[in-house]
């Protein structure tokens, strides 16, 4: 069917930001991946641990946070261009040499 392949292809850029706009994030949750992409752009270093890889036991990852959803978040290296897909089930903690972009009006208190 001509013309079928336009109506499949994704807008160019992030895609929050599709439709002219950001899409907000949800209010009563406050999860690592939206904090991630609250601070994108910003330098995180990412300390993880992987069950059963005596190779990598625990690993430290640092890079620019280029996006993150719901199961992994992406780095960068700015200084080796380098990307990093880090599954965020095997995430400790994290840092930021920096503060955070942080909402939280996604903590309301049952009391």
């Amino acid at each position: 069917m001509p013309g079928a392949a336009q109506f499949m292809k994704m807008p160019p850029g992030p895609p929050e930001m599709m439709f002219g706009g950001t899409v907000p994030l949800p209010q009563e949750q406050s999860y690592l991946e939206n904090i991630l992409r609250l601070n994108r752009g910003k330098v995180a270093t990412i300390y993880t641990t992987n069950d059963n890889n005596p190779e990598w036991a625990a690993k430290v990852f640092r890079g620019v946070v280029e996006n993150a959803a719901r199961d992994h978040v992406v780095l960068a290296d700015p200084q080796t261009g380098m990307r990093y897909v880090v599954l965020m089930v095997n995430i400790d903690y994290l840092t930021f040499d920096e503060p955070l972009n942080y909402a939280p009006e996604f903590y309301q208190s049952p009391f």
